[in-house]
C-alpha cells in the first residue's frame, strides 16, 4: 500500500481523536504540558496498537478468506466509515466536562473509543496482506499530532468544528474502501 493511501486511512482515523481532543480543549481551556501529553500520548498510543490487534486477528483466517478479502476490506472501511459519519451528524449539544478527562478510566475510555476503528482498518490491512509495523507506526503519530492539533484548537476557538470533522474521516475511509474495491476488480 502506497505512503499517501496510509496517510489518508491514518487521517481518517485521527478525526474522532481530534474531535474529542477539540471538546477537551474546550473544556480544559487553560492546556498545561502534562494534560497535553497524556491525551496526545495515549490517544497516538492506542491508535497504533488497534490495528496491530486487527491485523493479528486477520492473519490468522486470512487463507480462509483470501478469495472475498478485498470485499471484506471494503465492507469494514464503509462500515466504520458510516458510523463515523453517523456519530458526526448525531446530536452535538453535550454537555461540560466535570472531570479532567486526561486522567485515570476516562482518559483510558476515550483512548479506546477514539482507536476502535483503527482495529477494523487493521483487520482490512491483514486481509490485503499489509506489513502492520509501518501503518501502526504512521497511524499512532498522525493521531498523536492531531490530537495536539486538535486540543491546542479546542482550547484556543472553541469546539465550533466539534464532531464534523468525524464526518470527514468517515467520507475519507469510505473513499479508500471505494478505491480497494475498485484496485482488485480492476
Amino acid at each position: 500500500m502506497d505512503l499517501p493511501t496510509l496517510f489518508l486511512i491514518a487521517l481518517g482515523l485521527a478525526m474522532d481523536a481530534s474531535a474529542v481532543a477539540l471538546g477537551v480543549g474546550f473544556a480544559l481551556k487553560h492546556l498545561r504540558f502534562r494534560p497535553v501529553f497524556r491525551l496526545s500520548f495515549h490517544f497516538g498510543l492506542f491508535q497504533a496498537v488497534m490495528p496491530i490487534l486487527g491485523w493479528a486477528a486477520g492473519m490468522s483466517i486470512e487463507r480462509q478468506i483470501r478469495a472475498v478479502d478485498h470485499w471484506v476490506a471494503f465492507a469494514l472501511l464503509v462500515y466504520v466509515g458510516i458510523n463515523m459519519i453517523r456519530s458526526g451528524l448525531g446530536d452535538q449539544e453535550k454537555g461540560p466536562l466535570v472531570k479532567d478527562p486526561t486522567r485515570g478510566s476516562r482518559l483510558v475510555m476515550l483512548s479506546v473509543a477514539t482507536s476502535i476503528d483503527a482495529l477494523a482498518v487493521g483487520l482490512s490491512l491483514a486481509m490485503l496482506r499489509v506489513r502492520i509495523w509501518y501503518p501502526a507506526l504512521l497511524i499512532g503519530v498522525v493521531a498523536a499530532a492531531c490530537t495536539l492539533i486538535g486540543l491546542f484548537l479546542g482550547a484556543r476557538f472553541g469546539a465550533a468544528l466539534g464532531r464534523r470533522m468525524e464526518v470527514v474521516g468517515g467520507l475519507v475511509l469510505l473513499g479508500i474502501g471505494v478505491r480497494i474495491l475498485c484496485a482488485h476488480m480492476a
